[in-house]
């Protein structure tokens, strides 16, 4: 099996540069914006989270399209586009689990072998 690659036209360079520089802001953007939502319980904060994931997703295509991406590349962008969906929301539940078992044993100093 031979590869062979073909030098990128300059629009599509461009195109790829800021589709992915797209791809790191709105990623954060979204992740930033779901965990503030979710400290403040703020619904505006989680439709900006929304709004930077469909910005993501947006980038995803540009770049994949920009990049001439076909077959398993495709799956690979999208499974990245799962991993960004989900991961945020597996991060908050990994420490809102992790700081309530903290305030549970902080409010039973006996638990920790301190006796009164």
């Amino acid at each position: 099996m031979t590869l062979l690659l073909e030098p990128a036209a300059l629009p599509d360079f461009f195109t790829a540069f800021f589709s992915a520089a797209m791809v790191i802001l709105a990623g954060a953007g979204y992740a930033l914006l779901y965990a503030w939502g979710e400290i403040k319980s703020d619904r505006r904060f989680r439709i900006g989270a929304a709004l930077s994931y469909a910005v993501l997703a947006a980038a995803t295509a540009a770049l994949s399209k920009a990049l001439h991406l076909q077959g398993h590349w495709l799956w690979l962008a999208a499974l990245m586009l799962g991993g960004y969906l989900l991961a945020p929301l597996a991060v908050w539940r990994l420490c809102v689990g992790t700081h309530a078992l903290e305030h549970v044993t902080q409010s039973n100093p006996e638990e920790e072998g301190e006796s009164p």
